[in-house]
């Protein structure tokens, strides 16, 4: 099989407006989450590709790029945004082969990042500075100025949507980007380069290098001439990148994962809760960083929720990702080796429920069936630890107090759920609860392009999406006029 995303060769990286081979000529293989056949192969960019991509965005800072008002970066994003729309079919395929995720899944993403480009376009001459009232005879002002080059190191469980997040806010501030995809799934961004490239964003803007984590990763992550680093990942990785770039004081914003709570209280709308429950700890095969893989239950309705979410995981069927069932496969056999793991370390535990993995899928497919378990201590390793696959726990509470001991109980702190019809009970938790995003009788408020979203502890720091996004992709000035 040989894919070519929108006629690109992906043996390519994309450095100064140019599609060019790496410089040592080598590529990586990429494989078929859903049979482990080879799509294709791909660059492997290293330190020498990464050098060449920070100073063509270097040239594009002191070039047509860098003089390009507010007004000028908002239209160029919109133009891509208008084009991604125009390939979402393409794209959702791309996504799909190559992440492995259910075909309506990647479509969703499709149009997350159109969205992203259409939010950010908007708000590029949106930000203001203020005035500030000072000593008699002067002004005082602030300014909000880009970093200049900005690094992305992009995970590959959702390609697209960070691309639109930090890519996005990144360039509507000013900035000009180099991007290094993850070697498990770099097609999109590939071709989200090629759609840059010919909305008219100026050579050097955005640069993509794919390659190892170790080589290409590492390489602009320790690189002097990069101003800010924006990554999503895991921690252990992150640790290694915010140690990389302190050696020159560059500034890094941090999305690590998380394990993140529901809470289920005995007056919730059971009913309603249910469909969250469930699809948040499953989708993308339980692969995101935000996924819900911990539900906490009062027990005077445990044996009613328990039951209710054990009916819509019998009911689970996990196949190829073009087969678009409920799930798709793991990313990678290292992925499935890793949720395998976690599985037998849960063998002291209950399983509750099972979905069924379809017959006929492809023995080199990287296939684990959704599990929920029952009845799970709090201080079990799969009640603590970041699984990355289609695994939820159980867990039940009596008070409120309990409850919020139990959610706020790991080193995590992303996103958390409440689900109660008591108003004064939602605004206590809101507060209490240790995380970045804290919904209300919802997980997730469907995307929320517009949401600042971050974490804490172990889940990392700085904030994504929303206005908050253009604050981390830009330095605060402050003038001060004496005029007498």
């Amino acid at each position: 099989m040989t894919i070519r995303p929108l006629g690109l060769d992906p043996t390519h990286c994309l450095i100064g407006g140019v599609w060019r081979a790496p410089a040592s000529g080598a590529g990586l293989p990429l494989h078929s989450p859903s049979d482990g056949a080879e799509i294709c192969r791909i660059a492997r960019g290293d330190h020498e590709d990464i050098d060449a991509a920070v100073r063509a965005a270097g040239s594009a800072l002191t070039g047509p790029w860098g003089h390009a008002t507010a007004a000028e970066r908002g239209r160029v994003l919109f133009r891509i945004g208008q084009m991604v729309l125009e390939q979402v079919e393409e794209l959702a395929r791309l996504e799909a082969m190559d992440v492995g995720k259910p075909l309506t899944q990647a479509r969703a993403d499709v149009l997350a990042l159109a969205r992203y480009m259409e939010f950010y376009g908007g708000a590029a001459d949106k930000l203001h500075g203020q005035t500030i009232p000072y000593l008699e005879g002067y002004t005082v002002y602030t300014l909000r100025q880009p970093h200049g080059v900005t690094g992305h190191i992009i995970p590959w469980n959702y390609p697209m949507q960070i691309i639109g997040r930090s890519v996005g806010a990144a360039l509507a501030m000013g900035n000009a980007c180099v991007l290094k995809p993850a070697e498990e799934a770099c097609l999109t961004a590939l071709a989200f380069g090629e759609i840059a490239r010919r909305a008219g964003l100026p050579d050097g803007a955005l640069n993509v290098v794919p390659g190892l984590g170790v080589e290409a990763g590492a390489a602009l992550s320790g690189h002097g001439g990069v101003h800010h680093i924006s990554f999503t990942g895991s921690v252990g990785v992150g640790k290694r990148i915010q140690q990389a770039a302190g050696q020159n004081v560059v500034p890094v914003t941090l999305e690590l994962g998380g394990k993140s709570p529901q809470l289920v209280f005995a007056d919730a709308d059971i009913d309603a809760a249910l469909p969250f429950l469930v699809n948040a700890g499953i989708q993308n095969a339980g692969q995101t960083c935000s996924a819900s893989s911990r539900i906490l239950v009062q027990r005077r309705v445990y044996d009613q929720v328990l039951n209710g979410m054990a009916a819509r995981y019998a009911a689970l069927r996990a196949g190829p990702a073009l087969d678009d069932l409920d799930l798709g496969p793991l990313v990678s056999p290292r992925q499935k080796e890793i949720v395998e793991g976690f599985l037998a370390k849960g063998a002291d535990l209950e399983i509750a429920a099972q979905g069924q993995i379809i017959s006929d899928a492809p023995a080199g497919g990287a296939y684990v069936a959704p599990t929920l378990f029952a009845d799970v201590p709090p201080d079990h390793i799969l009640a603590r630890e970041e699984i990355f696959g289609p695994v939820q726990v159980v867990i039940p509470f009596e008070t409120e107090e309990e409850a919020i001991a139990i959610a706020n109980g790991t080193d995590f702190g992303l996103v958390a759920s409440v689900w109660t019809e008591s108003g004064a009970r939602q605004m206590r938790l809101a507060r209490q609860l240790r995380a970045g995003q804290v919904f209300l009788n919802n997980y997730g408020a469907g995307g929320g392009v517009e949401l600042p979203f971050g974490g804490t502890g172990l889940s990392g720091h700085g904030r994504e999406k929303g206005f908050e996004a253009l604050y981390g992709f830009s330095v605060l000035k402050t003038v001060a006029a004496l005029h007498g």
